[in-house]
This record gives structure tokens, C-alpha cells and sequence, in this order.
């Protein structure tokens, strides 16, 4: 096991929290029975992942004395959105969940932003836990404290910053995942290595095949070193007012492919590989990141099986997707840019004539 804690930044340290990572997690919930406030807890998971590990976590939570509700709701992208986050607050309400009654994601990145946005606003807020079971979300989206719903208009518009009391990343339930979500997962882990830590890249780079086979060591160590930068990047700026931005590059393009091919088609991480490469491109046409560079963010997404180019949604109509990005400022789009491999950038003066080049020579 590893433990990396999340230092946010307040009066006192009551407010971080520690991210335990290893296999066999599920079967050391003593964890985080600190952070219970009550010997009660609300399980929210989907049909696909309660079959799984929802009985075992309500028999060891009982170990502990601890008694559970379980909410099972519908798999999939396309279910973040209100009606979905109704059927918690419905649950919720009709088992009487009092205020110290702790809400646990138990499922991927959709159910951990459901979930936590649902323990954001109930009785006005909940404590919260993330027991996050892809490789996205244990690398990424269970970390910082973001949560939310879709919009038909935009990707994530409407949510709430509600950190957890603790993350438990359980490996092995990787064993289940997936082919296409691993490497979904991997597209957010190749993020890290590109926006601040080129070593990392590196080892990214000679270990790929054996992160895609699952080779036990190094699927901890990528989630290892992808959470320990996470963390710091959220300890430093825990609500996107300046380097937490980062953690979004490629994710302009990536929330307009989504939102642009209808929620699910495309998985998260698969847009983010095609939204990187875009912006990538981007900072070559903009004289920041060489040819070479390019080449070799390609590549790596290629070695994950990843997509490399955007779908045809017409130039016109990714820049109006776009144009609903969260990260507009004073009516600007701001772009994740790369300097170099390890180095990215916020960048608000990008000519109308190379984004458009851009998409244009870089979707089908």
C-alpha cells in the first residue's frame, strides 16, 4: 500500500486528506472508518460495477458495524444529468440519510462526479468518500474534488468543488475493467507526464506494454505517480483559479468531441487523446513545441491504442462547442498549450487563423 495525502491549503490541515493505493483496498476498509462520522453510509454505484464489488463492500463495511444503503443507478456517460443525480437525492430522502451520513462512490469517474455532486448539496453537505474502481478515476477524476453533471449544451457545467474525506484505490479492480477503458484510463495518465513531468513521460514511453498487459507493479506505479501529481497541482490551487487549469489540456477539444458525437460514444479518455494531439498541434503551429514533440505525443497515444485524430464534426461546429468551455474568460477561450514535453501552458491569444487550420487538417 501507498498513501499520498492531498494538503489543501486552509487555516488548519483538517480539510486534506490521504489517497491509499494498492490491491486488495476493498478488503482494508478499517481505512477509512476514521472518517465516518456515523456507523451508516449511503453506497452509490451503477449496474455494471455493483454486480461486482457491491456485496463485498457492504459485507465488509458490517465487519466493522457499519450499515449501508445501497443507490444502483444506470451505466454510462449519457445517464450524468439530473434525472440520474435525482434518483440519489430520492434515495437518500426516502431511507432518512441524516448529515453525518457518509456518501461512497463505488464506480468510475461518472459515478464519482454523480455521487460527490449529490453529497455536495444534500441537507446542504454531506461527507463524501471515493472508492473509485477505473483506471480514469483513480488516476484523475477521484482526486481534487470536482464533481458535477452534463449539460446538453456543455460537458460538466453544472456541479459543485466537494473534496472527499478519503480516496481508497483498489487496484485489482482493474482486473475487471474493460480493455477500452484501461486505455482510456492511460490517456489521463499520459496527461501528467506531458503538462509537468517528463521523466515520467519517459518511463511512460518504455512501459506502455506493460501497463496495457497490467503488470501489477507498474499499473500501481503509473497510478502512484499520476495521483502524487494530481494532488500537488490540487494542494497548490484547489479551485481552477490558476496551475490546476492545467490538468485540462486537451480537454477543449475533448468536451466538444463528446458533447459533439452525443455523451458515451466517445469515452472520456479516447477524446482526450484526440484533444491533446489537436492542442499539440495547435502549439507547433504557434512556434511553442517542435515537429519531433508532436511526433512523439502521437506516438505514445498510438502505443496505448488510443485515437490520434478528432472525428468530423466541421470546424463551424467545434468552435461553437467549444465556445462553451468553462475555461472562457472575458468572452476569450483560454487553450492548455505545450512548450515542451513536461511544460504546459495557459494561453488566451491564439490567432483564429491556426485554431481553424487546426481542426480543419486535424479531424475526418
Amino acid at each position: 500500500m501507498q498513501t499520498i495525502t492531498v494538503e489543501l491549503v486552509s487555516a488548519s490541515n483538517e480539510r486534506s486528506y490521504p489517497i491509499y493505493i494498492g490491491a486488495g483496498m476493498l478488503d482494508q476498509l478499517g481505512l477509512i472508518l476514521p472518517y465516518l462520522p456515523q456507523k451508516r453510509v449511503a453506497i452509490v454505484t451503477n449496474t455494471t460495477v455493483g454486480p461486482l464489488y457491491l456485496k463485498r463492500l457492504r459485507m465488509r463495511l458490517e465487519d466493522h458495524g457499519v450499515a449501508s444503503v445501497s443507490i444502483v443507478l444506470p451505466d454510462g456517460e449519457e445517464h450524468k444529468n439530473w434525472r440520474t443525480l435525482n434518483l440519489i437525492f430520492d434515495d437518500l430522502l426516502s431511507n432518512h440519510c441524516e448529515r453525518n451520513t457518509a456518501v461512497i462512490a463505488l464506480g468510475g469517474g461518472v459515478i464519482g462526479d454523480l455521487a460527490g455532486f449529490a453529497a455536495a448539496t444534500y441537507l446542504r453537505g454531506v461527507p463524501f468518500i471515493q472508492i473509485p474502481t477505473t483506471l480514469l478515476a483513480q488516476v484523475d477524476s477521484s482526486v481534487g474534488g470536482k464533481t458535477g453533471i452534463n449539460h446538453p449544451l456543455g460537458k460538466n457545467m453544472i456541479g459543485a468543488f466537494h473534496q472527499p474525506r478519503v480516496v481508497l484505490a483498489d487496484s485489482t479492480t482493474l482486473d475487471t475493467l474493460p480493455e477500452r477503458e484501461l486505455r482510456a484510463g492511460i490517456a489521463e495518465i499520459i496527461k501528467y507526464g506531458l503538462i509537468r513531468d517528463p521523466a515520467f513521460f519517459e518511463w511512460l514511453e518504455r512501459n506502455m506494454s506493460s501497463l496495457l498487459a497490467r503488470d501489477p507493479d507498474v499499473l500501481n506505479e503509473a497510478i502512484w505517480r499520476s495521483c502524487m501529481n494530481k494532488a500537488e497541482i490540487v494542494a497548490a490551487d484547489e479551485r481552477e483559479s490558476g496551475v490546476r487549469a492545467l490538468l485540462n489540456l486537451g480537454h477543449t477539444f475533448a468536451h466538444a468531441i463528446e458533447n459533439g458525437m452525443g455523451y458515451g460514444m466517445w469515452l472520456h479518455g479516447e477524446a482526450v487523446a484526440a484533444g491533446t494531439v489537436l492542442a499539440a498541434e495547435l502549439s507547433q503551429r504557434m512556434h511553442m513545441i517542435s515537429a519531433e514533440e508532436v511526433k512523439r505525443i502521437r506516438k505514445i497515444y498510438l502505443q496505448a491504442g488510443l485515437p490520434v485524430i478528432a472525428p468530423n464534426l466541421g470546424s463551424e461546429r467545434y468552435l461553437h462547442l467549444m465556445g462553451l468551455d468553462k475555461k472562457i474568460e472575458n468572452g476569450k477561450m483560454r487553450f492548455i498549450l505545450l512548450e515542451c514535453i513536461g511544460k504546459a501552458v495557459i494561453h488566451a491569444e491564439v490567432p483564429a487563423a491556426l485554431l481553424t487550420e487546426t481542426l480543419v487538417e486535424g479531424i475526418v
